[in-house]
Order: C-alpha cells, then structure tokens, then sequence
C-alpha cells in the first residue's frame, strides 16, 4: 500500500504542477487513476474464492468513465434506481446488474424487467406485491432476493442499515412470512436473500464473521422452508480508513477466512455475491484545490481554497477531516507578499457562505501559501456524485482520467 500510494501520489502531484503552468484561473480538479483502479479491482476478483461475484456498487461513483474502466473487470454492477441502470446499459448491454433500494417505483420495477436487471431486491411486502402486479402485466417472472434487516448486534461499522430501525428490507421476525407470500406468487422467483446492513466497516475478522452469520440464517431459513438457494447477496460495506491510510481493511485476512467459511458453510449451488463501491473506487479518485486565501479568526488559521462541500461533500457529510497533501506551486504573480503559515494547524475551508464548508480541521502542515494546491486523497467515492454542484453557481472542476501515461480531460 505504501509504495503504490507514493508512485501515485508523485504522478499526480507533477501532473498538477504541470498543470498549473497552463492555466490562469485558480485550479480545481478531480483526477482519477485508471490504471490503478484496474489493477486494485483485478486482484479483487482474482482472490475472492470461486464461488464469489464481485458487483460494483455505483452509487459511489457513476461516472461514465469509470464505469467503462470496470465493466471487463468485475462481475457486474449493482444499481438503486432506474437513471443507473441506464448509465450501465449504455456502457454494457449485457452485464449482470442487481437492483436495490427502498423506495422503487413502478416504472423502475418495469424499468428493471425492460433492462434485463438478473435480480430485484425485494425490500417489503408491499414490494413483493408490486412486483407480482407489474410482471404479471407483462406476462413475465421475475427473479428477486428478499432484503432482510437482521436483528443486531452487528459487527461496527460507519453507518448501520441493518439490526437498527431503519427504511431497509423486512425484519428478521418477518422472514418467514415474507417467503410464504414470494413462494404463493406466479410471477416472481424467490432465488435467495440480500443482507446489506452496513457501511464503511473497517474489521476484517468482523466482517467474516458477519457473513458467517448471513449465511447461517438463510441455511435455516432453507431447510426450514425447503428452499433452493442460488444466490446470497451479503452486501457491501467494506470501508476505507480514512483516519489513516496506511491501516486499510485487511483483504487477504478476509478473503482467507472467506474461503474457509465457504469450505465449513457453503451451499454448493449458491452464489454468493458482494455490492461493494466505496472499497473499489476510493483510492483512485483525487480532488486538487487551489489555497486563494490564508487567514485567522479568533486563534485559528484558515486555508480557504477555491472548491468546496459543493464539490466534495464526504468531509461534511460524516463529520471527519480528510486526509490531504500540499502541492508547493513557486510561481506567484503577485507584486506584494504571499501569505503563507509554517509549522501550523490550518482549518481548510472551501467558498460557499456557509460555516460548514469545511473539508479538514485544525491539521498540522509544515508549509502552506497562497497558491499552492491541496491534494484530497481517497475522493474516488461519494466524492463528487454526492455533492450539491450547483449551490451558490461556482464553476464545476475539471474531470482528469489518467490512463497509463495518457490524459483526458473532460
């Protein structure tokens, strides 16, 4: 991890630098490392065991590009709303996509059956109702896995969707009745569970054992009901350590522990499959912002950057500071003195009229100046999709894709 980091981190800090020289407006970019995206998520696939499918979860990052650099590499994409399954079929017709979300409405549902989705995640009753009634206008079946919000606790992660009241899929309590009404159906297919109950866990061994637990349950639930199982959709949830990069989740610890879990609990005819997105494109992504002022107020001292919580909502959104680099750019055109802190805590806060506009706190730097570039590292997911772009109608920044040692700027 370290050595990759550093090549990268020197690439696109002389990218940068580079160019700055070029341009005259303050710069403002997100660049994303495609080739380090394609061989991350390559040995991903290549040591889940076999009975697994990677699906890319892309609510982390929907850009066309993106999507088109993963499309020969993972097994398919998961989706959770009808404009996303659009965006994947016109990077791949064909490509197995899964369909979740709490809220879908009938012409997602028959957006999904048009589009050829492989499974619907069934996340009610009401649901699973709407669905038998929307295929059976169309005179089709529909293969579906029931969303189950399991009874806690478990393992920890940032955020919970499951073993917590929440908006998502029936509660445990109800499985049983909620496979009786899929089983009564003509036209829908019962294929399996989905168990999607965390975000951004960090704890390898926990996260095993959390699957350990998934496929428990749907055993039970099998030869209870006497269910063929093809499929076990154990969601997503791998994390990022934001805190400390160097201390990511422990993927060979996971995928070891994975593959004996397969070997003592298994179902020889079931799939098992992971939606992960934040794991598969974090890395890759990188948000640069030009520091335009350096002040203080009441003690603190502010880089003020041209970019933004409009640009770059994580920070704000989940409360942390992210983790980040100073590019020194010499250049300054200026007749008068450049302000600059040495050795000091710096707040760096971005261009909206908002008090939470603000992507780090109080981080210690050796060196920053007006003019210089911060270097956000890991932006590759719920950086730019998730933000509010056009709050206040400050300019958009520059998309960059690199690619070996080509540059595409959109």
């Amino acid at each position: 991890m370290n050595a990759t980091w550093n090549i990268t981190a020197n690439r696109i800090e002389n990218l940068i630098q580079s160019l700055k020289t070029e341009r005259k407006k303050p710069f403002c970019a997100y660049i994303y490392d495609l080739k380090q995206l394609r061989e991350h998520v390559s040995l991903l696939t290549a040591t889940l065991p076999s009975q697994c499918r990677l699906f890319y979860a892309v609510k982390a990052n929907s850009d066309a590009t993106i999507l088109k650099a993963l499309a020969p590499i993972v097994h398919g994409f998961e989706v959770a709303s009808l404009g996303e399954i659009e965006k994947v079929r016109t990077v791949d017709t064909r490509i197995p996509v899964i369909f979740g979300g709490p809220a879908k409405t009938d012409d997602e549902i028959q957006g999904a059956i048009h589009h050829g989705v492989s499974l619907l995640h069934a996340e009610s009753f009401h649901e699973l109702r709407r669905i038998e009634y929307i295929a059976g206008q169309l005179d089709v079946v529909v293969p579906i896995l029931l969303r189950v919000n399991l009874g806690g606790p478990l393992s920890t992660a940032t955020l919970q969707m499951a073993g917590v009241p929440t908006q998502f899929g029936i509660e445990e309590a109800q499985v049983p009745e909620a496979i009786a009404l899929a089983r009564s159906l003509q036209h829908v297919d019962l294929q399996g569970f989905h168990f999607h109950a965390m975000s951004n866990n960090l704890d390898a061994e926990g996260h095993a054992r959390f699957i350990t637990h998934c496929v428990d349950k749907a055993q039970t639930w099998a030869g209870e009901f006497d269910l063929r199982i093809s499929y076990l959709n154990v969601g997503g949830g791998i994390g990022v350590n934001y805190h400390d990069l160097e201390r990511q989740f422990d993927w060979p610890v996971f995928t070891s522990q994975l593959d004996q879990l397969i070997k003592d609990h298994g179902q020889p005819n079931a799939t098992m499959l992971f939606e992960c997105g934040r794991y598969v494109t974090a890395a890759c992504g990188h948000y640069a912002a030009e520091v335009l002022d350096i002040k203080q107020n009441h003690g603190k001292h502010f880089a003020v950057v041209r970019g933004g919580t409009h640009h770059f909502r994580l920070p704000a959104a989940w409360k942390h500071s992210h983790p980040f680099t100073v590019v020194p750019i010499d250049e300054w055109r200026y007749p008068f003195a450049r302000p600059e802190l040495s050795d000091s805590a710096v707040t760096v806060a971005g261009e909206l009229c908002t008090p939470n506009d603000v992507l780090a706190r109080d981080v210690v730097v050796p060196r920053i100046r007006s003019g210089d570039i911060i270097l956000f590292r890991y932006t590759g997911a719920y950086g730019w999709a998730i933000s509010h772009h056009d709050f206040l109608s400050h300019p958009h920044p520059e998309q960059i894709f690199l690619d070996r040692d080509d540059l595409a700027i959109d």
